[in-house]
């Protein structure tokens, strides 16, 4: 996520490469990200934590180490730089108390961020500013929407946006497999369920229409689509996805605790 972040902000010019530094301890990766965008790179913690914006894409079991050497370091910066960070279950409590009395902010991104289509949730801290909820802004808009939620919410929208992209590459595979199981070639049947996904997924956002709008509009008196929907609803496919943010949602408030 980190690198999709680097990649999106780069080519749409909002940073230099230039301007951007990344800490990163392994040198082939260094090396390689260098090669690959042009930015500056570093093994120093210290280095990256004068930066005016200091974006945390650290896996949560290394966050006391890497940030032991980090707040020390933006304390002492002439300016208080802005933290962002996208661990998850690591909650705004503990972040602000790794860097006392800076501007601190949440962020819950998904994977479709990697291809500029994303959605990420802000969540903004006790010292977080106007100003700097429109760095997050600019920042995450390289990647796809962006919406603010207060902190409560991110476990909800893990279950949703941070899961979601998995439940929906189940619901692409079992609509190919529906079509293999119908006749038809498999590579057709999924290039098929792929553009109908993302085909009415565009559709629903640009026209503003209710799903279920949608769906009646489609589905004529005794026709083939009402009779894959009573399928569906025979199968309990409403139930399950409700579950299953919900399951996901509650598993995000586990790991946060």
């Amino acid at each position: 996520m980190g690198e999709a972040l680097l990649s999106r902000l780069v080519d749409q010019g909002l940073y230099a490469p230039s301007d951007v530094l990344v800490s990163e301890p392994q040198a082939e990766r260094r090396s390689v990200l260098t090669q690959r965008y042009g930015v500056q790179t570093t093994h120093d913690n210290q280095l990256a934590a004068q930066a005016e914006v200091l974006l945390l894409a650290i896996k949560p079991q290394v966050f006391e180490a890497v940030t032991a050497a980090l707040s020390g370091a933006t304390a002492a910066a002439p300016s208080a730089s802005l933290v962002i960070s996208i661990l998850a279950g690591v909650p705004l409590r503990k972040l602000e108390a790794a860097f006392p009395n800076q501007p601190v902010l949440r962020a819950m991104p998904n994977t479709p961020a990697t291809v500029g289509a994303g959605i990420t949730a802000i969540a903004p801290g006790s010292h977080t500013q106007p100003l700097h909820l429109e760095q997050a802004r600019r920042i995450f808009a390289t990647v796809g929407e962006v919406v603010e939620v207060p902190e409560s919410a991110l476990d909800a929208v893990t279950g949703l946006s941070g899961s979601g992209p998995g439940y929906v590459a189940l619901v692409v595979e079992a609509l190919a497999d529906g079509g293999v199981a119908a006749g038809l070639p498999r590579a057709i049947a999924l290039q098929l369920a792929i553009q109908t996904v993302k085909g009415t997924a565009q559709l629903l956002q640009e026209t503003g229409q209710h799903p279920g709008q949608l769906k009646d509009q489609v589905t004529s008196p005794g026709g083939t689509t009402i009779a894959g929907i009573a399928a569906l609803e025979r199968a309990g496919l409403r139930s399950a996805l409700i579950e299953a943010v919900q399951a996901a949602y509650r598993r995000s408030q586990e790991l946060g605790r």
